[in-house]
């Protein structure tokens, strides 16, 4: 059978309206077994009670306890073995398996119970009949009992099963949710990282301005004539709260630097790249063996630092994922300096269409370099953050005419 069509089989078999229709088929075939083979009161009774019952055994367990049960009596009552006795009681064993109404020890000894009840029943029946029936405990009188061990051993294989397949489904379930559990973590750790990734590029920008500020202020206290001391202590103290801004800056940085997240200090006193590093970063992607092609449409404007920097990680995260679940296929990387003030940025490639994967990071950057930050790429997920810090908002997907795409839009009129 094939994958798809256990998948069907097991979608039919887990929909409500599953037991209530195998439970009125075998209901149907009781009351024809009866009439082409009339019992007796009990037997008919326990028949119908047998078979119908098995409608409610999933909304209601406990009642497969009553299927075997009134199998078990319509079979004492009649020689004649039912082929929907045998159905529903076996369906029945299986049910409290594998809903686990009782223990599993427990079922089996009660099965076996029944079993030898109803072989007394039926021995005493024999020997009404003028069967040669041997006295108990007599030589051949064990042979008497072969049809508890059959019954038993038919009630045990039931249970057994029906227990094996809960036992399989708890295990499968605790490990779904184990896994999901580990993917939810693994996801919080990369959007953490990332953030903490984007936080020290800020830092970056941040301080130079405010820097700039700094040195401004106190060179204003000297070139501008004719200040009045009021003004010349405003300088000051712009300079002074400038300085301790950046103090505090540095003291952040300290705390959100981690061993991993350390790139030395060749990596912090470099340049940010900006939206015109993108032709080194194509450059970069066809040297390692890949294809790619820069288109830009409309007039190229300064965004401020923080828009530069978010789009041109995104274009670094998208090739790096291009090149890993899609190698060898043609990517295409379009800048639109649209109107309404809003930044297009669309990657996209002609791969199998496979995304980066459940936003667990797809490595370092194109090669080294200043513009290439190892560990600061954490698929979708960083490339998320890294719009939504800009007020911005990216998706991802398979593409209209197939492979990837990535598309962000990045709006900078408050910048």
């Amino acid at each position: 059978m094939s994958t798809s069509s256990q998948q069907r089989l097991r979608h039919w078999i887990a929909a409500p309206a599953y037991p209530w229709i195998t439970g009125g088929a075998v209901t149907v075939g009781a009351v024809v077994e009866l009439i082409a083979v009339p019992g007796g009161v009990t037997t008919t009774v326990g028949v119908l009670v047998s078979a119908a019952s098995l409608m409610w055994r999933r909304s209601f367990p406990p009642v497969a306890m009553l299927t075997v049960a009134a199998g078990l009596i319509a079979f004492a009552g009649d020689v004649n073995l039912y082929v929907s006795i045998m159905v529903s009681g076996l369906t029945g064993c299986y049910s409290l398996g594998r809903n686990r109404v009782l223990h599993p020890a427990l079922t089996v000894a009660g099965g076996a119970l029944g079993a030898v009840c109803v072989n007394l029943v039926h021995i005493n029946t024999w020997s009404r009949m003028d069967l040669p029936v041997p006295a108990l405990w007599e030589k051949g009188s064990l042979s008497l009992f072969a049809e508890s061990f059959l019954l038993t051993v038919v009630v045990f294989g039931a249970v057994m099963m029906g227990d094996a397949v809960r036992s399989r489904e708890e295990t499968r379930t605790e490990r779904s949710l184990a896994q999901a559990k580990l993917i939810a973590m693994e996801r919080q750790q990369a959007a953490e990282a990332e953030r903490a990734a984007i936080a020290r590029e800020l830092h970056d920008i941040v301080s130079h301005s405010v820097s700039m500020i700094a040195v401004q202020a106190e060179s204003a206290t000297y070139t501008t004539p004719g200040l009045t001391p009021e003004a010349r202590d405003g300088f000051q103290q712009i300079a002074g709260t400038a300085r301790s801004s950046m103090a505090e800056l540095r003291r952040l940085l300290g705390v959100l630097r981690t061993p991993q997240g350390d790139t030395g200090p060749a990596a912090l006193t470099a340049p940010q790249p900006t939206l015109d590093h993108l032709a080194e970063l194509v450059e970069q992607h066809r040297a390692v063996g890949g294809t790619a092609e820069l288109r830009i449409t409309g007039e190229r404007v300064a965004l401020p630092a923080a828009w530069e920097l978010s789009a041109y990680r995104i274009a670094q995260e998208a090739l790096t994922n291009a090149r890993k679940h899609a190698p060898g296929a043609r990517t295409v990387v379009e800048v639109d300096y649209g109107a309404g003030r809003l930044l297009t940025l669309r990657i996209r490639d002609d791969g199998p269409g496979t995304g980066p994967g459940p936003d667990l990071g797809s490595g370092p950057g194109p090669g080294p370099g200043p513009d290439s930050v190892p560990g600061t790429g954490h698929g979708l997920t960083g490339m998320r953050e890294r719009a939504a810090l800009v007020g911005g908002r990216l998706t991802a997907g398979a593409g209209p005419d197939g492979g990837f795409l990535v598309e962000a839009e990045l709006p900078w009129g408050s910048g």
